[in-house]
């Protein structure tokens, strides 16, 4: 069975052209209570279309290949059905149920922190397995792969490194993700992936998500799924009528030109997105020495503090809230016009949702600033890669900022022009090559250096042999 996305319907539909339902919540899928609870304490409500297709199939137990860029909402679509499935206490405590490939340390990180977010009220134990760490938490991933975890989240090479080095049994695991498969496949982890999935079982159900299908895809995936369902959606996009900006800047510049945005342009309704609750906790504290109506949103707050942030917000009280991505979907405010993203998002899925907070409703209009230090500058450049457009520079965008001169501006160096030393000519024309002083200061002409010592080959000028 294959699942398209029609944008122009706006209607999910199977090969067989069978409409599957329109528009769902999240409460309609039959997930666990448990993740249900933890949707509604993030304001999750209607799903992404990706999610909408992919959800009831693997809940069904199919095997799934998914073609959805970044910024569809991939990792939750495979990450909930899981999730629900894991909260039934049906599967084992002392084995691995789950493993999620990752074909980077960085995007490991961001799986693994999104499932702390979605696992909250089912109490699912994950632990990441990737390289760059040192010995104790090498050992905490063996006792994890050894003694077993609801999900390990890997990257290829290091999980590989531990099935030689360990006899893990993974002869018990449910589910095995590849997210991002294409540049799994593109980086060489072709091989490993088939290593790792001998260690499964044959009835393990296997999801695979890629931003593109290319032949590879389709051959591993003849290996190992069986009569897999896909789903392809079209490719989301920030809307046309969200302004966006950009400032680069030093990074302890950041607050200054932040509050200078807010003092100069007094939005109604803002949202300052940061990376952690820390920076957020901070953030509130400088701004309100400002004089700035500011509240705060991260993981810290009960759901009764949360729900108080969201009503001063909705009806005044508060126009500024500065929050961590816990706030970057399903909130239900249409008269937000402006989004800052004081910390640049680590995924451009990310900076879709966040951004995508503005614009919406009956607000045709809003915009969305961005500050990029040089530590931001990587993670921008595949936010504008994957927009396909250079993201225009803020009005207060200074001229010269940036903690790193950036390639196109520094300054090109003259090239030296070599000497000729046959024409070299001193202010008396005289040729100025001769006059020049030897290179030994004390001795006058400088000697060859020795550099074994002295020899005990005769003498070339003399039949005597040398002394």
């Amino acid at each position: 069975m294959e699942i398209h996305y029609r944008t122009n319907t706006k209607t999910l539909t199977t090969d067989n052209d069978t409409p599957i339902q329109q528009d769902p919540t999240f409460w309609d899928f039959g997930l666990h209570p448990l993740v249900e609870d933890g949707l509604e304490a993030m304001n999750f409500e209607k799903p992404s279309p990706v999610q909408a297709a992919a959800i009831p199939l693997i809940l069904e137990g199919k095997d799934l290949i998914a073609c959805a860029q970044t910024g569809t909402g991939k990792t939750a679509a495979y990450l909930l059905p899981i999730l629900s499935e894991l909260a039934t206490g049906e599967y084992p405590e002392d084995h691995v149920n789950a493993i999620i490939m990752s074909p980077t340390r960085e995007l490991a990180q961001q799986i693994d922190q999104q499932i702390d977010a979605f696992s909250y009220f089912v109490g699912a134990s994950a632990v990441p397995i990737y390289g760059g760490t040192g010995g104790i938490e090498w050992e905490v991933q063996k006792r994890a792969l050894k003694m077993g975890a609801d999900i390990i989240v890997a990257t290829p090479g290091r999980l590989i490194a531990h099935l030689n080095m360990s006899s893990i049994d993974l002869s018990r695991t449910s589910f095995f993700v590849l997210d991002e498969a294409d540049r799994m496949l593109d980086m060489g982890f072709y091989d490993d992936i088939l290593e790792i999935y001998k260690y499964l079982p044959q009835d393990v159900q296997v999801v695979m998500f890629s931003a593109t299908m290319p032949p590879k895809i389709r051959t591993l995936a003849k290996k190992i799924a069986h009569h897999p369902a896909e789903v392809n959606i079209a490719i989301s996009r920030p809307p046309e009528s969200i302004l966006q900006q950009s400032i680069r800047c030093k990074n302890d510049d950041k607050m200054a030109l932040l509050t200078r945005v807010l003092l100069d342009e007094k939005p109604d309704k803002c949202i300052v997105f940061f990376a952690s609750k820390d920076r957020v906790k901070q953030a509130r504290r400088d701004l309100k020495t400002q004089g700035l109506k500011v509240r705060e949103m991260h993981s810290d707050l009960d759901q009764e503090s949360r729900d108080e942030v969201m009503h001063g917000f909705k009806n005044g009280h508060t126009n500024i809230i500065v929050a961590t991505d816990i706030l970057s979907r399903g909130i239900d405010v249409d008269d937000i016009d402006l989004v800052v993203n004081f910390d640049v998002p680590a995924d451009p899925e990310d900076y879709v949702h966040r951004i995508g907070r503005t614009a919406r409703g009956k607000n045709l209009r809003g915009s969305a600033l961005t500050f990029i230090s040089s530590r931001d500058k990587e993670r921008f450049d595949a936010i504008e890669r994957f927009l396909g457009y250079e993201v225009k520079p803020h009005p207060l965008q200074p001229e010269q900022t940036s903690e790193e001169p950036r390639q196109k501006d520094r300054p090109q160096r003259k090239k030296r022009q070599p000497r000729n030393r046959k024409d070299a000519k001193d202010s008396k024309g005289r040729d100025d090559s001769a006059s020049k002083k030897p290179r030994n200061r004390k001795s006058g002409n400088r000697k060859p250096r020795n550099r074994r010592g002295k020899s005990n080959r005769p003498d070339k000028n003399t039949n005597q042999p040398s002394k």
